[in-house]
């Protein structure tokens, strides 16, 4: 059954009337069939007591006896899961009806095209809007898991973005009671191949972490237009979500972090709810606020309101000329195994070469002067980048990347930030993981990396609340990327190379 045919909404154009008036439990008139498929048909219905549209999924199960008493449960699982739950991202279910045999669930009627409709029509989506959606998911995710709930299906399908910016997850029909044992599917592949987090496929049971895995792949998809793991047969896809790692090219910076920092895998190494939160905050142009203890969301909406104000566009400001285009590359190269809590606690897989993130400014590790590429200074703290050198002649060092961190503006007053200093636990998130991508992107060749090493370079607090001057500019905001050889011998030429 796809998810196209079961969703529990629908614009009023797709549904089809349906043949007859037909009354469920005396309450309900079925109006049309919004879907169907091999586990059931999705009406739109009439409540006739209180006078509002809700959907109704009827539960249509396998020929086989032992198949339809599993599915029943899960289904009704899905009723007691919902009803559980209080976000205004999750979808509400309303009633459960047994009647002649079958099983009804009444829900929430959602008036909203699918994440996966919005992608397949438009494309990639801004940035700013997948962080918008990723934030509200979530926020339903962490309510969810509050309670004892892990969701399983969480892709694309499964969220409903509305016009006016509500955010839906619907489908618990196969969430996980962590604290209710009776139901078991021991052999069953429960949940979308190509958005399973890496321990379900080695047979693990559903863990919180593993939605937040299901999120990233999620997000990966609405900011890349394409599923970052989906190959031609599921066995491939599964083997590609064990071994391959995903190329980000379209974004860069927070919504990159918070993406990369999902599909680590190891899920105890996985970014928590409040970094990813903070990271999706930042790339939408706006401070987090502090979550409530209930585990809900922070920021309520009015009816038809936005939770969040998006910063306008940021003006141009005078950066220092880049020859690296971080636009194009953003975060293409592979960021496999795990980042630790804003340091590199351990080097992932595949950046052995990583070392711990250093800061500069005031009261910084590093000192800044002049403008360059190439430098004859070690790659270590205490170093003084003043006097660059030619990357053709012999040198230590190349700054490999360097971006500004949040380029946003303030509509009133151009030196000012609408967000504040996000701590150095985002800060060295979002370098680490663009400085790791680059890395393993073309922009250093894949022959030369077991010989070199890299650390990230990023503005202590002070620097970055320093207002913005002809003395100190943009940089006082942004990260650095530096790499050197291994064993600390010369670079007679330029390593890396410009990607256009």
């Amino acid at each position: 059954m796809t998810d196209e045919q079961t969703r529990p909404y629908g614009p009023p154009q797709q549904t089809q009337q349906a043949t007859g008036a037909r009354i469920v439990a005396g309450r309900y008139a079925l109006l049309g069939e919004l879907g169907r498929g091999g586990m059931g048909i999705v009406w739109r219905a009439q409540d006739q007591v209180i006078g509002r549209q809700v959907a109704i999924k009827e539960l249509k199960f396998p020929n086989a006896p032992e198949d339809a008493s599993v599915l029943s449960e899960r289904m009704l699982r899905e009723v007691r899961s919902g009803g559980r739950l209080n976000d205004p991202a999750v979808v509400t279910v309303y009633d459960v009806v047994t009647e002649n045999g079958a099983t009804y669930i009444v829900m929430e009627l959602v008036e909203a095209p699918t994440l996966a409709d919005l992608v397949r029509d438009r494309g990639p989506l801004p940035a700013q809007q997948v962080a918008l959606v990723g934030e509200r998911v979530l926020s339903a995710l962490r309510a969810a898991h509050a309670a004892g709930i892990v969701h399983r299906d969480v892709k694309p399908a499964n969220i409903m973005v509305a016009p006016d910016g509500r955010v839906k997850l619907t489908d618990f029909g196969i969430a996980h009671a962590a604290d209710d044992p009776r139901l078991t599917t021991s052999g069953m592949i429960v949940g979308s191949p190509a958005f399973m987090a890496p321990e379900r496929v080695e047979g693990r049971d559903a863990m919180p972490e593993s939605d937040l895995w299901s999120l990233g792949t999620t997000l990966f998809f609405a900011a890349e237009g394409i599923v970052a793991f989906e190959r031609s047969t599921t066995a491939a896809t599964l083997h590609a979500i064990m071994t391959e790692a995903p190329y980000l090219t379209r974004v860069q910076g927070p919504l990159a972090a918070a993406i990369l920092g999902l599909l680590v895998t190891k899920p105890e190494a996985r970014m928590s709810y409040d970094q990813v939160r903070s990271l999706l905050a930042a790339a939408q142009g706006v401070q987090a606020q502090p979550t409530p203890p209930s585990g809900g969301t922070a920021m309520m909406p009015q009816s038809g309101q936005p939770l969040t104000r998006l910063a306008p566009a940021p003006a141009k400001r005078n950066l220092r000329p880049l020859w690296l285009s971080l636009a194009a590359v953003a975060v293409i190269g592979a960021l496999v195994g795990g980042i630790f809590l804003g340091r590199w606690m351990a080097a992932p897989e595949g950046n052995s070469q990583a070392q711990p993130t250093l800061t500069y400014g005031i009261n910084g590790q590093v000192k800044l002067g002049s403008s360059g590429d190439c430098y004859n200074v070690p790659l270590k703290e205490g170093i003084n980048l003043n006097d660059g050198v030619s990357c053709d002649k012999d040198h230590l060092l190349e700054i490999f990347a360097k971006r500004a961190l949040l380029e946003v503006e303030s509509p009133s007053d151009d030196d000012a930030q609408i967000v504040d200093y996000p701590g150095a636990e985002t800060v060295n998130r979002i370098a680490e993981a663009t400085c790791s991508a680059t890395f393993n992107s073309k922009v250093v060749p894949s022959a030369q990396r077991a010989s070199l090493t890299w650390r990230a370079v990023v503005p202590t607090e002070a620097e970055w609340n320093r207002s913005p001057n002809e003395e100190v500019r943009d940089y006082s905001r942004g990260y650095y990327c530096l790499l050197a050889k291994t064993d600390g011998s010369q670079i007679p030429s330029q390593i890396t190379t410009k990607v256009k």
